[in-house]
């Protein structure tokens, strides 16, 4: 059974029409892009329901929501549709559809919850089910709705980013992803990509949805100064490395431990954030051989912590393995006016191109780790926005208050939908 939503006291208006906004996953960065799609609408006077799953009822966001008893902000938790039998259930084995039933089975039990009307959908992550909307339309009927895709890869080659060579899923998904922004309801799809965008204009014959540019956001803050920031989290002197964020194997950790191990003048490293299980024993095997001995922060990194260490550390490892989409890391890296050593790969790799935010890492050998470190903290390699191309001025409007103000003109593409 859905639990209801959590605030008691939401006014009843029929002038007014709420906003639903679904993420069944609230790990990583996720549900920061639910917090902030709320607010954007919150704060334009839009009430908005979150539906989630029961999982997330002890997440720090549903908490806050749950305490807080606002008037114009809820959360459900949606348990999950009944398992579908025969055909349908072996249907379901593929992700996008099973991902297509829940936003469905959600989006019909929110709107029984909402009290109000729902005028509008925002789907943080559509990526789940993008795909299988040419096969199964839209999962919210004829209601206007809002999708940001984070995982569109399939055009990265035709645009130039360095990627895999995949001709047949790019062209398999290139055909779903233009029947896919024709689906019903449909006003805006947003991407964290610039360039998905610029294909769309060249590649898809009207008409479809609006295909719009979402800078990937990061709260504007200057960096506080080093030295004060080292005081604070009692670092040792010397040059600091940080990696930062949910600390996978993608991250390029094992590569870089390994080019650290036998470095004669490494940097202090410091990994900050939760560790999946594989790179927790992987690090707690080899941090008594790297010299410095490194900080590792194994939680969740709270704001003020997270301010600290990006204004502390000398620089920030984007040296990635096999990640093609955006980075949040680099955003934040940018505002905070730090080196960053970045692989040549996918949106960091078109992002760094030409170093002027730092090296850029053509593999991850140990040979090409240790040049990119000698770079990175000998100076030569400091940021020079004087020399930043256009890839990188983009980054400039990775901001809060640009990625509510893009989602609130979005949901204005039709006039239905305000």
């Amino acid at each position: 059974m859905p639990h209801p939503p959590h605030s008691p006291h939401s006014p009843h208006s029929p002038l007014r029409t709420k906003v639903l906004i679904i993420e069944p996953n609230f790990t990583g960065h996720r549900w920061r892009y639910v917090q902030w799609a709320a607010q954007a609408y919150v704060e334009a006077g839009r009430p908005c329901l979150i539906a989630t799953t029961p999982c997330n009822e002890d997440h720090r966001l549903a908490r806050q929501i749950v305490d807080e008893r606002r008037p114009d902000l809820e959360v459900a938790f949606v348990d999950d549709p009944p398992l579908a039998r025969g055909i349908a259930a072996r249907v379901e084995r593929v992700p996008y559809v099973r991902y297509h039933h829940y936003f469905e089975h959600a989006y019909r039990i929110a709107r029984v919850l909402a009290r109000e009307r729902v005028g509008l959908v925002v789907v943080p992550y559509v990526d789940y089910f993008l795909y299988a909307v040419p096969f199964l339309g839209s999962p919210f009927g004829d209601t206007p709705w809002i999708g940001i895709t984070m995982r569109s890869t399939f055009h990265h080659r035709s645009v130039g980013i360095k990627a895999p060579n995949r001709p047949l899923v790019d062209i398999v998904k290139s055909q779903l992803f233009r029947r896919a922004v024709g689906a019903s309801g449909l006003r805006m799809l947003l991407s964290i990509d610039p360039t998905l965008p610029e294909w769309t204009d060249r590649a898809l014959p009207n008409p479809h949805a609006a295909i719009g540019y979402l800078a990937d956001p990061f709260p504007d803050a200057r960096a506080d100064e080093p030295a004060a920031a080292r005081a604070r989290l009692a670092f040792a002197p010397g040059p600091h490395l940080l990696v930062y964020g949910s600390i996978t194997e993608r991250k390029g950790i094992r590569e870089l431990v390994a080019a650290l191990e036998r470095m004669e003048r490494a940097p202090t490293l410091v990994v900050a954030g939760e560790q999946d299980a594989d790179t927790r024993a992987f690090l707690s095997e080899h941090a008594p051989y790297l010299t410095p001995p490194p900080i590792l922060i194994d939680r969740f990194v709270p704001n003020d912590l997270e301010f600290d260490l990006f204004s502390a550390c000398d620089a920030v490892w984007l040296g990635y393995r096999g990640h093609y989409g955006m980075s949040g890391v680099l955003v934040q890296a940018y505002r905070f006016d730090k080196t960053v050593i970045a692989t040549s790969e996918g949106l960091i790799g078109w992002f760094c191109a030409g170093g002027a935010l730092g090296p850029v890492l053509d593999d991850l050998s140990e040979a090409a780790i240790a040049r990119a470190m000698s770079e990175a903290f000998d100076g030569s390699a400091r940021t020079n926005r004087s020399h930043a191309n256009g890839h990188q001025a983009l980054l400039a409007r990775n901001t809060l208050d640009a990625f509510k103000r893009t989602l609130r003109e979005a949901s204005m593409a039709d006039r239905t939908c305000a």
